[in-house]
């Protein structure tokens, strides 16, 4: 039987949620390009199609733990080396995960100078989050602020792209139109690069050198033919 978290993350109008955030998030991630992608979700959903970063690790929380390519306890460090991931994608994990800033703190430490993170979830203010708590069933779970979002990433280096709200206004209505944009929708992504490490050129400082003078040339030097 599935969780109340995972019985939220599968109902229909977070699955069509999730399907405004990444009509929004994909001319975005179409240009993305790199070697390895990471996504950590609610559920084992497939990661986008993206031509040029065609290698993901998936991820999803269960409880207190990682599960999907690797199994791992939520509570330590993501079992993977600094820099490793030319993409992050946080699928609403945030409001899910026990530590939020330690996993988001984490989703920065393995994403490599260059690369783009990129987080979706439902945002706090609006129609979506007395549905939210009351489909939680008393979990304790708690919705994150965007602009918190932003400055800890502004803080962490992270340069800012995009972040917009999407979706309808209250849960089970569709948006009308194309665009799945909205002023007081549901949901919310934010988009952030991490910025290059700027390498300092090191300058050389020229050293004088004493030369010693005892009369005689240098061997292989040639005395000059008018002398």
């Amino acid at each position: 039987m599935p969780s109340p978290d995972q019985d939220i993350y599968a109902s229909l109008p977070l699955r069509q949620l999730l399907d405004a955030q990444m009509r929004v998030l994909m001319p975005d991630l179409q240009r993305c390009s790199g070697s390895h992608a990471l996504l950590i979700g609610t559920a084992a959903d497939a990661p986008p199609a993206l031509p040029m970063l065609p290698c993901w690790t998936r991820l999803h929380l269960q409880g207190s733990r990682y599960r999907g390519d690797l199994v791992a306890a939520a509570d330590e460090q993501l079992p993977f080396v600094d820099d490793g991931f030319d993409l992050v994608l946080l699928r609403h994990v945030l409001e899910m995960a026990s530590a939020p800033t330690a996993l988001l703190g984490e989703a920065v430490r393995v994403l490599a100078p260059g690369g783009m993170l990129v987080l979706t979830g439902m945002h706090p203010i609006g129609g979506w989050s007395p549905w939210f708590y009351w489909r939680a069933r008393g979990q304790p779970r708690r919705l994150q602020m965007p602009w918190r979002l932003r400055h800890s990433l502004r803080e962490a280096g992270l340069r800012m792209l995009r972040m917009q709200r999407v979706g309808s206004l209250l849960p089970g209505r569709r948006v009308r139109g194309a665009a799945p944009s909205s002023l007081v929708g549901g949901g919310y992504v934010l988009i952030a690069r991490k910025q290059p490490r700027i390498v300092t050129p090191l300058r050389i400082k020229p050293i004088p050198v004493r030369m010693i003078s005892n009369g005689q040339l240098s061997p292989g030097a040639r005395r000059n033919a008018a002398s």
